[in-house]
Order: C-alpha cells, then structure tokens, then sequence
C-alpha cells in the first residue's frame, strides 16, 4: 500500500538545528512518521526531545557548535552508539546576517559560510560513509531557501551558502544515487522562526512578503513536515537531486 511507503518505523535520523523552529518541526514530523532522532543544536533541546518522547520514539541530544567542523565525528559517533545505524540527515542548522554589500564584514561572511555550506559538506560526508558501511541505503535532505533560487539583498553570504546548497544537492546525488542514497533538498519560504523575526516586525517588508504570497500568509515549521518525511521515505525512491519550494506559491509569482 502507497501509504506504507510513507512509514519511517525503526529509521534513524540526524536533525541539525532542532532546538527551535524549522528543525524542530522537521524531527517531530519524522518521528511522528516512525523515526528514531538524533537532534542536533548549540542551543538546549528540550522542548523538541519531549515532543518526540511522548510519541514513543528514541530521541538522543548533541551539544554541537556546528561553526567548526571538529564534533562531527561525535555527532556520527554519538548516534551509532545510541541506535547502532544512521538512515536519514537532514541538514537543517543555518544562520544569517544583514548588511549592505558594501559594508558587510569578514566576520559575518565567514560564520555563515562555515555552518550553511561547509559544515553541511562535511557532515554529509561523514553520514554517507556510514551509509555506505552499513550498506542499506539512505536519504539527505538539505536545507535551501528562496535565496538558492533568487538574489535577495543584504544578505550575501547567506545567498551565496543557500545557492551552494543548491549545487551540493545536485551533486551529492549524482555520487551517491550508486550507493542507494538519495539527495534532495527543501526550500523553505518565508516563516515564522527567529531567522526572519526583523521582516516580520517591519510593516513595509512583512506587507511587500504577504502581498506576493498566493497562500497569503507566513510559512509554520509544520508545512515543512509532509515534504520532510516525503524526502526521507521509500516514497521519494525514484527522486534525485531536487529542491522543493515549499513557499505558499512565492516562486510562481
């Protein structure tokens, strides 16, 4: 039956980010799929960890700042120890600075680049050969944004990291589909989380945002879960190297 494809009972999955916001309510949806999770944040994670408790999955927490690629191994490591195999990554963790191009500092430049794009990398990297030693197969799922898509302003790095995102997707799948991994990304639209907390209070941007927004209202980070859990089942087997919008229809503007 189609909806048993949906089923993630017994899978386990790495959320980075899931203290708040759009992580959390990605590794709620895949728990409430059937899923095991390692959550993944510098920030604590309780909320999320008793939110997947109560729905009878294992849950583990990793204190990790992901700006330096040194816990990785313990990220691996710590949820092999815990649930003995790794099925799912989703690449969530992301931050962002604003400033004029012209006045943007190295600084902010390189944060955003080192957790967005770098870390991203090479994280991947070190699921995927645990994959591939456990020789079952997997699902990434990346991250992106509207800004892998479009220019945006006042945000450089982040557009230049969301856009990597983008061609990592693509090229991650085109290595790895081989292995029985699939690669794909999600491009969020604009929501409600602490990321986009300055568009929201200004009244000119968060009108110009709603007024170009078919669905006519701001993102949840629960409209990401039916594409999440999508991305990370059987159901997504014949899917490689694709970004979903999941924008309330911004991008058919």
């Amino acid at each position: 039956m189609i909806l048993e494809k949906f089923r993630l009972d017994d899978k386990v999955a790495i959320v980075t980010g899931a203290g708040r916001g759009l992580g959390q309510g990605i590794a709620i949806g895949l728990a409430e799929a059937g899923a095991n999770v390692a959550l993944v944040d510098i920030i604590p994670m309780n909320d999320t960890s008793a939110a997947i408790e109560q729905l009878g999955r294992g849950v583990v927490s990793i204190h990790a700042d992901l700006n330096s690629i040194e816990c990785i191994a313990s990220i691996v490591g710590t949820t092999v120890d815990e649930f003995e195999h790794i099925d799912i990554l989703v690449n969530n963790a992301g931050i962002i600075r604003r400033a004029p191009l012209t006045e943007f500092s190295e600084k902010d430049w390189d944060e955003v680049i080192n957790i967005n794009q770098r870390s991203l990398f090479f994280l991947s990297q070190a699921v995927v050969k645990q994959m591939i030693k456990q020789g079952a197969g997997g699902k990434i799922i990346n991250i992106a944004s509207l800004l892998s898509f479009q220019g945006g302003i006042l945000v450089p790095s982040y557009t230049a990291s969301k856009s990597a995102v983008m061609g990592l997707t693509r090229l991650m799948a085109n290595e790895l589909a081989s292995h029985g991994i699939n690669v794909n990304a999600i491009a969020p639209g604009y929501m409600a989380t602490d990321n986009t907390a300055p568009l929201r209070a200004d009244k000119v941007r968060n009108k110009a945002i709603l007024d170009r927004i078919p669905a006519g209202r701001w993102g949840d980070p629960e409209d990401l879960q039916g594409a999440a859990v999508f991305l990370a089942s059987e159901a997504s087997a014949y899917l490689q190297g694709y970004t979903i919008a999941v924008d309330g229809g911004w991008l058919a503007r």
